[in-house]
């Protein structure tokens, strides 16, 4: 087991490093002001106004960098904080945001297979770990501990599919939002930097996300594997 506590904590001290580098590279843009003067839920509104998308609604919710996108009720949900403020970092946010519902109007692939793995995984992610472990207990040199063991694994890789497809699906809808921030002219070049990298590290969030679930479910397959043998 040393192995997973190595692999838990190199993860759990990455993340926190980056989620940290995040923070702080918002609230440093947070205090570039746009010369446009318009506020996260204005930058919102106008994208989606730019890409002829009239039935999705922009709306406050609480909290801080809760920013999401719901493509079942079609709303783009931005923080208190993006939603009122007028810098470069809310400006990024909303537009990142609104990407998203540009790629659902376009029916982008890699977002609807991510809403399709949505369900799934809300179910299967807090069970796999116990599967695995359950089997591991019961021993894998019998068929019931191993088909146990596999079936975590199965569940697990379902969580790893969705940490990878949600790569493309959120570096599309940042790439989206700089297309449109810099197309339109919206920003100044030292705003534009500013959204930009922002998003790369709200990016780097998802990448190490998805590196810690590959690297969790190639250990407790070795694991499994490891002890049929």
């Amino acid at each position: 087991m040393l192995g997973y506590y190595i692999i838990i904590g190199g993860i759990a001290l990455i993340s926190w490093l980056v989620s940290n580098k995040l923070k702080s590279k918002f609230k440093y843009y947070s205090k570039v002001h746009l010369r446009n003067g318009m506020s996260g839920a204005e930058i919102a509104e106008k994208m989606l106004a730019d890409h002829g998308i009239y039935d999705v609604k922009v709306i406050s919710t609480p909290g801080m960098l809760t920013d999401h996108y719901n493509p079942s009720n079609k709303t783009v949900n931005l923080s208190e904080g993006v939603y009122n403020q007028r810098n470069a970092a809310a400006a990024a946010v909303a537009a990142h945001e609104c990407g998203h519902a540009v790629q659902h109007a376009k029916a982008y692939q890699w977002l609807q297979l991510r809403s399709k793995l949505v369900p799934v995984v809300s179910v299967s992610s807090g069970m796999s770990q116990w599967l695995i472990i359950g089997g591991l207990i019961l021993g894998v040199a019998n068929n019931f501990g191993f088909l146990i063991a596999v079936a975590g694994l199965v569940l697990m890789s379902l969580a790893t599919i969705f940490s990878l497809v949600t790569l493309p699906v959120e570096y599309d809808a940042s790439n989206r939002a700089l297309a449109w921030l810099k197309t339109k002219n919206m920003l100044s070049p030292q705003e534009y930097d500013g959204a930009a990298d922002s998003l790369k590290w709200a990016a780097r969030t998802y990448l190490v996300a998805a590196i810690g679930s590959l690297a969790m479910l190639l250990y407790w397959a070795l694991r499994v594997l490891g002890s049929r043998n």
